[in-house]
């Protein structure tokens, strides 16, 4: 109970809203406040959800950016408030095209923007502590022949430990009566409900609410304007725009929103090269990913099975810092307390040639045993294809376009494919010497 009450402090109670049902704002500085009624104050009450507070929305970025200390909590409120956003965006464009092609009713449209919010608003429940950085250290997902990832343990944890505040609350009861797979499956891209699946777009998309959010908070709080985009101009112009394939409708933008949409991919290419692939970050979330192995039994964290669920739930950040502050971490976990963190001495750039690979392999070996960390960052900012975001034609009768086709900036944009080297800090002015010397012969 204690964690439940917890969850009232950072709420003001407004009063009721035309349905009658309590209402409550929380404080936001991206978009001022963000309502919650009831039910998702109990959702967020869940001890589950509360842990959310305990992680990190960017690891160990604040060794670089000092503000970026904020959570998957807030982030996890926002992209729930960004989701609606969009949401009735486009229900607002398209109501009639809703009710008339696709056979929506009020209600309908009522119940699949709960769908949208609870899935919003439950997306990331299942992080690993500092997010994304101790992924590698998830088991074996034996069915599909890969490592699980975060999204796996959300929807593992929202058909067990939300079920019931899902499935029995009086709201659900009386009036959507969903059931906790149908919110688990929305986040899967595996909706089978009825009409369900238009709507996955939003959870997950190269215009889904979580980005759209992270990119505006992770900038705000880092300090830093590469993430700022215009979000405003993007949900007054999202639509149903109809498949330039199949010509099933899907989420996209008008012709007026494209310029926006654009702007939005390359903040995302400029918050990664400028914040989330910061060299200093890199080496911290390699000592973090290390320090975890040596930390986890077997190196490795519970699955997210009915067996190991809870354990799995216990760890969060405070428990990797108190393990952290106790000595644990082994030889990584010390440099982390003491921020003696890996040096880099030597990158490709983003787009290397040949010669620049070539370059690099001849720089490693012959640094040998100094060098402590070859990192390579590869990503694709925006991906072709089935995912190609359609843009609504400009005049009636044309057929509608693909981003890629319609921006020269995001039709070109590359994947990156920076390699860095880094050495001990005692070793750095050693490994630059000789990096000069090997480079100067090269000249």
């Amino acid at each position: 109970m204690q964690l439940k009450e917890e969850a009232k402090f950072f709420a003001v109670i407004l009063g009721a809203n035309e349905s009658g049902v309590l209402m409550l704002e929380v404080r936001c500085p991206i978009y001022g406040f963000i309502a919650l009624d009831d039910w998702e104050r109990e959702i967020i009450s869940e001890p589950a959800f509360q842990r959310l507070r305990r992680i990190r929305q960017l690891a160990w970025t604040d060794e670089v950016y000092p503000a970026a200390m904020h959570t998957r909590f807030e982030h996890s409120l926002g992209v729930m408030h960004m989701a609606t956003a969009l949401y009735d965006g486009v229900v607002q464009r398209c109501r009639d095209m809703l009710k008339s092609e696709l056979g929506y009713e009020d209600a309908g449209i009522t119940r699949h923007r709960r769908l949208v919010r609870l899935a919003a608003l439950l997306h990331d429940v299942g992080h690993a502590p500092f997010s994304h950085a101790g992924e590698d250290l998830m088991p074996q997902f034996q069915e599909e022949k890969r490592l699980y990832k975060h999204e796996d343990y959300s929807t593992a944890i929202i058909r067990s430990e939300f079920r019931d505040v899902i499935e029995s609350h009086k709201s659900n009861v009386n009036n959507y009566n969903f059931k906790a797979d149908e919110i688990a499956n929305l986040i899967e891209g595996k909706a089978t409900e009825s009409g369900a699946a238009l709507w996955q777009d939003i959870i997950s998309s190269q215009l889904d609410a979580d980005r759209m959010d992270y990119l505006l908070r992770d900038s705000y709080h880092a300090g830093v304007e590469y993430g700022r985009y215009d979000w405003r101009r993007i949900v007054a112009t999202v639509e149903l725009v109809p498949d330039v394939e199949s010509g099933s409708p899907r989420l996209g933008v008008s012709e007026q929103g494209r310029h926006a949409a654009e702007a939005m991919i390359i903040a995302r290419y400029m918050m990664f090269n400028q914040v989330y692939f910061h060299k200093t970050r890199v080496a911290f979330d390699y000592h973090l990913q290390q320090a975890l192995e040596a930390m986890l039994p077997g190196g490795k964290f519970p699955a997210p099975d009915a067996k190991e669920l809870k354990e799995y739930l216990n760890w969060d950040d405070w428990r990797v810092l108190g393990e952290l502050s106790n000595g644990g971490g082994g030889e990584h976990g010390k440099r982390l307390a003491t921020r003696d963190f890996y040096r880099l001495v030597y990158e490709t750039p983003e787009f290397p040639s040949e010669s620049d690979e070539a370059q690099l392999d001849k720089l490693a070996a012959a640094l040998g045993n100094t060098l402590a960390l070859r990192s390579e960052a590869g990503k694709s900012w925006y991906k072709l294809g089935d995912t190609d975001l359609p843009v609504a034609a400009l005049n009636s009768g044309e057929n509608s376009r693909l981003l890629s086709q319609c921006s020269t900036i995001v039709g070109n944009m590359k994947p990156t494919r920076r390699t860095r080297l880094y050495v001990r800090a005692e070793d750095r002015a050693k490994a630059l010497a000789e990096i000069e010397a090997i480079r100067g012969k090269a000249a």
